[in-house]
């Protein structure tokens, strides 16, 4: 992998034309300013439609035959991986191995700055075999200026041991390329704040990380119609949400949908399951293992055997 020394020709570390009086600007300038420049991430996202629904698609079908998918990042980049893998479990009920997050500096990293450890490439690499990485996994490396060595030892890691590799960065190829299955790039431009990239680039960097890590989970058939139908019942507001879901979709009252919702052991896609078709929730069970957890198959095929 090439090092820069040099790094001031990079999208991510030029002056913005648009700020050069930032520290004169009052502070109702300085909101205008901000929701002007981060319009630009809307059209950036827009740009990289292509590749992102690509690593939609590659990612899902490496997780359907069992594979897991790794976010890897340094500093608020690595920090937006371990965010998105955290709240997969609460949202789609995943295993907390499924998605992960790593970042430069582990856990520590997420609290207090580790940024001198993005330099060493062999950490990333590492990491890769601490996870035992194979040829059914997904890497998703991110780094905002495209540079970030520890980024790059794991994406070769990775590689090395079979595995899918997605690269997001918010330069374009010309001023930093890398090799990796999937390359998207989030051109957002010069920050407001030069060279602060937990802004328009983490903003953007965190929209692209939604929309894969939520369209992996609607392909994966853990959402039915718009709703979050395999959310984990964890908490009041949780419990609310899923109680609201059943009514939704069925025609049960609040008190009913609480007892439909026990009766599946506090799982919304059996309690819909067993309601549309008649079925226990062992039956249930057996259906939804048969239809690799997409509800609207399950049901689907349940009624083509009656």
């Amino acid at each position: 992998m090439k090092q820069l020394e040099e790094r001031g020709h990079l999208l991510t570390e030029q002056i913005n034309p648009n700020s050069q009086n930032l520290d004169q600007l009052s502070c109702l300038e300085l909101v205008d300013l901000f929701n002007q420049e981060d319009r630009q991430t809307i059209a950036a996202v827009a740009k990289a439609r292509l590749p992102l629904a690509e690593a939609i698609d590659t990612t899902a079908k490496s997780l359907r035959q069992g594979g897991r998918l790794f976010y890897i990042g340094a500093g608020t980049s690595g920090r937006l991986g371990v965010l998105d893998a955290a709240e997969c479990p609460p949202t789609f009920c995943t295993p907390p191995d499924l998605v992960q997050g790593i970042i430069a500096g582990g856990a520590d990293a997420l609290v207090r700055s580790s940024e001198a450890l993005e330099d060493r490439a062999q950490d990333g690499a590492a990491a890769i075999d601490q996870k035992e990485i194979t040829q059914l996994d997904v890497v998703v490396g991110i780094t905002a200026g495209g540079t970030t060595p520890f980024v790059h030892g794991a994406l070769q890691a990775a590689k090395s041991r079979g595995a899918t590799t997605i690269f997001i960065a918010c330069v374009p190829q010309e001023q930093f390329s890398c090799d990796a299955d999937i390359d998207i790039r989030l051109l957002v431009g010069p920050e407001i704040l030069a060279g602060s990239t937990r802004l328009k680039a983490g903003t953007v960097t965190k929209m692209a990380l939604n929309i894969l890590s939520t369209g992996v989970m609607v392909q994966l058939g853990k959402v039915y119609g718009n709703r979050m139908v395999d959310v984990a019942v964890t908490n009041s507001k949780l419990r609310d949400r899923a109680l609201r879901i059943i009514q939704d979709l069925t025609d049960l009252n609040r008190d009913a949908a609480a007892n439909l919702l026990e009766r599946s052991g506090k799982n919304v896609k059996l309690a819909l399951l067993m309601h549309w078709t008649g079925c226990d929730r062992q039956q249930s069970e057996k259906l939804l293992i048969d239809n690799q957890g997409n509800i609207r198959q399950a049901v689907q095929n349940s009624q083509n055997q009656l």
